[in-house]
């Protein structure tokens, strides 16, 4: 039988309705309120309908549902009387009664319940579906100002990382200024790995994998994590000393272990554990194989990189790790979380061709795990050590698009230290007159990609019927997402993603006008 909790307001007695409803194949539980002084009370409890046996009076139905309303209650309420007026039937109908019904003629009873059981299911799915829709167009505004701020920061670290290592080219630098001058630049390339995890947070894009040591990811985090979980709880790493190596988007991988270091903070926090509790996160290989205890991951078998992600948090029961990761699923109070972050993480992590899995229990704390394919050995190539250096120019021209002065400023005297003969123009149009001026070939265009009055696309499509051989580089402080949009990737054009190193600079340029890439070794 399902069990109903039903308020009822009156001084009837409630044993026809309880017979009734049993008919039905509910099993009625009855909370007896026949004071007004009660009512409020009363309200504060858990019921799925409510019955009254008169209109007026301080238990009567216009009384309880103005509380009702008051208190933005979704509870269905049936005046259930003896012979009224009608006139009091149809001002409690005005009101807000669901239904009404004489004592002596329960019939429809059943009927009418069914009726406002479903009614107030479906109010509250579509109140759901619309606070998803809500949270939904939160992150989507979350994440264009994330790729804003981004892009303007980015600009910012390409000026700064590139001065300081033109700087720090130069020999005649004392210790203090070199050793200034490294810190800065250090600083900088954090900051752009601050940026690029922003960045993952807005893309819209299929995975970019490349060879990752997962030791290293989680190194390059550290930091950052200790900053997002808060000084009151311990991080512990604990890297295996065993190969790492995956094929993975590394801003997507990072942003599936923020999402579980900060649910792994919430529970902690959540758990009010006096010293704050634990944050574990380990790597280790695994072998999986075709026995049934390694059928759950629904991998292939093989070698398998695994990271865990332990905490001591409140823990899940059985049935909560069930929906863990479905998507708007959240155990976190209203206004407080997503239900997107698990789902998210799975999606990715089987995008990548791995798995992942969720122990817990109530009050010992969750264990995350995700197993990522082993990269296989690739045989090194040159040695590791400096950078292969660009060779000179040889007399091309190129036309520098940047809409940001300072970041123009630098590409150009970089280029120029190089050899190449530049032109440099602001926006869309002036590049465009810039062309139409320039009597020589025009080779390359490092172009932006996002910019006022045109885009760095809609700018080359109209330089190239200028100069049909002309080669392109795309330049952006945006992610991903902006980059989609304009279709970068299927131009086949080019890119150069900011902040970039002077070095980084020539040598891409380089590489683009000469595709065999006649590199200095």
């Amino acid at each position: 039988m399902s069990v109903l909790q039903v308020l009822f307001l009156g001084q009837s007695r409630v044993d026809a309705l309880d017979a009734e409803l049993r008919r039905a194949g509910y099993a009625p539980a009855f909370r007896c309120v026949d004071r007004g002084t009660d009512l409020q009370a009363a309200l504060d409890s858990t019921a799925d309908i409510a019955f009254c046996d008169s209109v007026s009076g301080e238990c009567g139905a216009m009384q309880t549902l103005r509380a009702i309303q008051a208190r933005g209650i979704d509870l269905p309420v049936i005046v259930v009387s003896g012979d009224i007026p009608d006139s009091e039937i149809l001002a409690a109908l005005w009101a807000g009664a669901a239904d009404h019904l004489t004592r002596g003629d329960l019939k429809r009873l059943n009927a009418a319940v069914a009726r406002e059981m479903r009614a107030v299911t479906n109010r509250r799915e579509r109140s759901r579906l619309e606070e998803q829709v809500r949270q939904s167009q939160k992150m989507e505004a979350v994440g264009r100002l994330a790729a804003g701020v981004a892009h303007d920061f980015n600009n910012l670290l390409t000026i700064i990382t590139g001065y300081s290592d033109l700087l720090l080219a130069q020999g005649n630098l004392g210790e203090m200024q070199r050793t200034g001058l490294d810190e800065i630049r250090r600083a900088s390339e954090r900051g752009g790995t601050l940026t690029n995890q922003l960045l993952s947070f807005s893309r819209r894009r299929p995975l970019e994998s490349r060879r990752v040591s997962l030791n290293d990811l989680l190194l390059g985090m550290e930091r950052m994590l200790r900053r997002l979980i808060g000084e009151d709880i311990n991080l512990v790493t604990l890297p295996a000393a065993v190969p790492d190596t995956i094929e993975c988007d590394a801003g997507r991988l990072e942003q599936v272990i923020l999402n579980l270091a900060v649910n792994a903070r919430d529970a902690i926090v959540s758990g009010k554990q006096p010293r704050g509790g634990t944050l574990t996160i380990e790597t280790g290989t695994v072998t999986v194989g075709k026995r049934p205890q390694s059928r759950h991951l629904a991998v292939p078998a093989g070698r398998y990189v695994m990271l865990s992600v332990i905490d001591t948090g409140i823990g899940m029961d059985v049935e909560t790790c069930k929906h863990a990761f479905e998507p708007f699923f959240t155990t976190k109070a209203p206004g407080s979380g997503t239900g997107l972050g698990l789902a998210t993480a799975y999606g990715t992590i089987h995008q990548m061709g791995g798995a992942i899995g969720i122990s817990s229990e109530p009050g010992r704390g969750t264990t995350v795990r995700i197993y990522l394919p082993l990269a296989a050995e690739k045989s090194r190539g040159r040695k590791s050590g400096a950078s292969p250096k660009a060779t000179p120019a040889r007399g091309e021209t190129i036309l520098v698009v940047e809409d940001d002065a300072r970041v123009r400023k630098l590409i150009v005297g970089v280029l120029r230290g190089h050899g190449y003969v530049v032109l440099e123009a602001t926006r869309g149009q002036e590049a465009l007159r810039c062309a139409r001026e320039h009597k020589g070939k025009l080779d390359l265009a490092v172009v932006d990609v996002v910019m006022p009055e045109m885009s760095g696309p809609e700018v080359v499509q109209q330089l190239t019927t200028l100069f049909p051989g002309m080669h392109v580089l795309f330049i952006s402080g945006y992610g991903d997402e902006a980059i989609v949009h304009h279709r970068i990737p299927e131009s086949g054009a080019a890119f150069l993603q900011k902040p970039f190193l002077p070095d980084s600079l020539a040598r891409k340029v380089r590489e683009v006008l000469d595709p065999r890439g006649e590199m200095a070794i």
